[in-house]
């Protein structure tokens, strides 16, 4: 995975190798299996049922990262964040501070787009139970790692504890400077990392939303700050 991923000259050539991966079985037949059964809400959609690309501008002033596609989310529309409730909030944000275009993200042409912004998933194939293992995780880590490396963000959104854990050592690989010891992960966490700052925010899962523990005001703050920080 390194080979391919690292090989990749631009970010064309990295969406176009990561959408044909199949290097972790388990996730290969759990993204295929949702693909042919469906939910019975999506009973005549075709579903994407691959790897999940990042997705937005090419040089973003802001990346934002996540955890893994939702099985009837990014599975199912082929774009990160998109046809699920997380993504209902996450693109509310975002048009309210100006890096969308659109407050809704339906499906892959729905219209939106992203303003001096860039969304990726850690892992880039919808979980079992919304929880991929550690060796699923270090194995998808260097598609992030080439992503950040082409993009060079200035603010980088981390959606959750998940991808604040996997995010460290991919700015390792990345060439980014890293403080000594890891910050711990926490809604409003800055760490300065190299020319770019690392955003902690609560992820806005159906859990998190419902319980109040992320609300709309909370996801907006930090998007108005990594807009500031990226300025």
């Amino acid at each position: 995975m390194a080979g391919l991923a690292g090989g990749s000259r631009t970010l064309a050539e990295l969406v176009a190798r990561e959408s044909v991966c199949r290097a972790c079985p388990r996730l290969v037949a759990w993204r295929e299996e949702v693909a042919e059964v469906k939910r019975k809400a999506f009973a005549g959609e075709t579903y994407w049922g691959r790897p999940i690309a990042g997705w937005g501008e090419e040089d973003p002033q802001v990346l934002i990262v996540g955890l893994a596609p939702a099985a009837h989310g990014g599975n199912r529309t082929g774009r990160v964040f998109t046809g699920d409730r997380s993504g209902d909030w996450l693109f509310r944000a975002l048009y309210r501070v100006g890096l969308a275009v659109q407050e809704t993200s339906t499906h892959a042409g729905d219209g939106q787009r992203l303003l001096g912004a860039r969304v990726v998933a850690a892992v880039r194939c919808a979980p079992p139970a919304n929880k991929p293992t550690p060796e699923e995780r270090d194995t998808c880590a260097p598609w992030l790692v080439r992503e950040l490396q082409l993009t060079r963000p200035k603010a980088i959104v981390v959606l959750g504890g998940f991808a604040w854990q996997a995010l460290w050592p991919a700015l390792r690989s990345a060439g980014y400077p890293l403080p000594r010891a890891r910050p711990a992960f926490g809604h409003g966490v800055e760490v300065p990392v190299g020319d770019a700052v690392l955003l902690g925010c609560y992820h806005p899962s159906q859990q998190n939303t419902f319980t109040g523990r992320v609300t709309a005001e909370m996801l907006e703050t930090i998007f108005k700050r990594a807009l500031e920080l990226s300025s």
